[in-house]
């Protein structure tokens, strides 16, 4: 049996407790490829991925359905929630992985694809990510996943949050010189301006069909 990820950044806290298992990154992607469910695999370990609400269903279609029709037939693409990626060394020795595999809520591909092995289901090179956070998610989103991200996955320009339960979009921009530049737009009226893609995500497009807490019914 494992444990049920539930997205915090601090990862020990479902290590405690529980019958540790280290997987090879090979034992892994072996398990994957044959489950039903979708799992995270960080340092050797795997965690089932909860579903998504429905709020969260509706911001990644209209995120990607905004970004697809903007790129047309240029040399990017937008992939959603089935594309795994890899962030991650290459392993120094296969019994101590030290690895993050994960499955983003929209992936931006610049160029051709490139693929970890001849199975082709594992991406090394997004060039923009999109999360949708949820209570569950957000902590992993901001903290772990996103400082692999910027550490493995050069090819990575764009990192956006999308909050569900508030219009807020967080937009991380990676300069020339490596640093990262951040942007906070709040309200339905913001666009979030993606200069690497030639592309903007209107906060009103975004939440369509979204409906807030302390909105009217």
């Amino acid at each position: 049996m494992h444990a049920r990820y539930n997205g915090s950044d601090d990862v020990e806290k479902f290590r405690m407790g529980l019958p540790k298992t280290i997987l090879t990154e090979a034992e892994y992607l072996a398990f994957e490829r044959a489950a039903e469910e979708r799992h995270i695999y960080v340092d050797g370990e795997i965690f089932a991925m909860a579903g998504g609400s429905d709020e969260h269903a509706d911001i990644c279609t209209n995120v990607t359905v905004s970004l697809s029709n903007q790129l047309g037939d240029g040399p990017c693409r937008v992939w959603s929630q089935n594309s795994r990626v890899r962030s991650g060394p290459l392993p120094k020795n296969p019994r101590r992985p030290a690895g993050l595999y994960s499955y983003p809520d929209v992936v931006v591909i610049c160029d051709e694809p490139k693929h970890l092995d001849e199975h082709r289901d594992v991406l090394l090179n997004p060039s923009a990510i999109v999360e949708v956070l949820s209570d569950s998610t957000e902590g992993f989103d901001r903290g772990l996943k996103f400082a692999r991200f910027q550490k493995y996955n050069p090819t990575l320009t764009d990192y956006i949050l999308i909050s569900q339960d508030r219009p807020q979009i967080d937009h991380y921009h990676r300069e020339k010189d490596g640093s990262w530049k951040y942007k906070c737009h709040e309200g339905l009226k913001a666009v979030v301006k993606i200069d690497s893609l030639k592309c903007r995500l209107k906060a009103a497009e975004v939440y369509k069909r979204v409906k807030f807490a302390n909105e009217d019914d």
